[in-house]
This record gives C-alpha cells, sequence and structure tokens, in this order.
C-alpha cells in the first residue's frame, strides 16, 4: 500500500511541476508531512543533499523520500512517479510546440507563470530558511547563517563565482563555525 500512496503522490506532484523542482518543495514538504514519511529536519536534510546532488531537485527529493519509507522499491516507484508525467508531457508538447509557440496566446500564459514560479521559489526558500533557524530570533547562529547565505547570494550574482565552489566554502565555513 505505501508503493501505491509514494507513486500516486509524485505522479501527481509530478504532473503539476511547473516552474522546476524548487517551485516544488513546498508541495512535496506538505505531502511528506501529510503522509508521516518524514520528520521536518529529515526532509530539510534531503532538499540539502538533494541540491547537491546532480539532477532535479524535486526528481532526488522523492527518490530519497521513497528509499526512506520504502527502501529501494520506494526510491524506485517514486521516482518514476515523478518522471512519467513530464516524460508524457514533454512528448505532447514537442509533437505540438513549434505549431503553436508563436501564437499569442501561448506566449501570454508563459509569460503570466512566470511570477507564480518566482513566488514559489521565494516561499520553498523562505520555508527552507525558517525550518533551519536560518530566519528567527536574534541570536549569533542566525546572524551567522545569515552573513554566509548573504556572502553566497553576493558571491553567486555579483562575483560570479560557480555554485559548486559557493557550496563547497559554505560548507567549509560551516565546519569552522559550527
Amino acid at each position: 500500500m505505501v508503493l501505491l500512496d509514494l507513486f500516486w503522490t509524485f505522479l501527481l506532484i509530478g504532473s503539476v511541476s511547473f516552474g522546476g523542482g524548487y517551485a516544488m518543495i513546498p508541495v512535496i514538504e506538505m505531502e511528506v508531512s501529510q503522509h508521516g514519511w518524514m520528520t521536518t529536519q529529515e526532509f530539510t536534510d534531503v532538499i540539502a543533499v538533494a541540491g547537491m546532488s546532480p539532477g532535479p531537485i524535486a526528481t532526488n527529493s522523492a527518490i530519497f523520500v521513497g528509499y526512506q519509507t520504502a527502501g529501494l522499491s520506494g526510491a524506485m516507484v517514486s521516482a518514476l512517479g515523478m518522471v512519467i508525467p513530464s516524460l508524457l508531457i514533454i512528448l505532447v508538447i514537442a509533437a505540438f510546440f513549434f505549431k503553436f509557440n508563436e501564437l499569442y496566446i501561448v506566449k501570454s500564459a508563459f509569460y503570466g507563470l512566470r511570477p507564480i514560479i518566482t513566488g514559489l521559489i521565494l516561499y520553498a526558500a523562505l520555508t527552507f530558511a525558517i525550518t533551519n533557524n536560518v530566519i528567527g530570533e536574534l541570536s549569533w547562529h542566525t546572524v551567522s547563517l545569515l552573513i554566509i547565505c548573504g556572502f553566497s547570494f553576493f558571491a553567486l550574482m555579483k562575483l560570479r563565482l560557480h555554485p559548486i565552489f559557493v557550496i563547497v566554502l559554505a560548507g567549509v565555513c560551516g565546519i569552522v563555525l559550527y
């Protein structure tokens, strides 16, 4: 039964994964919480590892959740559930995209989706920050986390450092500070 629950849950999530994996983190978190598959802290750890692993974060997260919940078979059905909708949708879109992509209504729809995707990503980032006490009561710990976050953002945006380098540097900061 749990394998069917995992497959169905991630099939539904995969069916509405507009805006990429980061935009789906709140949806996955809500489902994981409602099913009681993981604690918030466990899910937060999953997102950290999934974000650093190669591949889409939503699919990586689904695989981790499935594995934690039902072992290797859970990982496989979760991955299939997450990937099947995208595969089918992309095949259909690819067949018709070049015929319809220049239509005004199609361009307008895609343009209108951009703000909600940005909002979903910001929501996921803020939820992640609050859950991990990056944003919380003022303490040395909170201030140091905000400094690492701010420097990481600065390094990515202004210094144009490679994200992998920034991740490693933040990890080193964590080792030194904590």
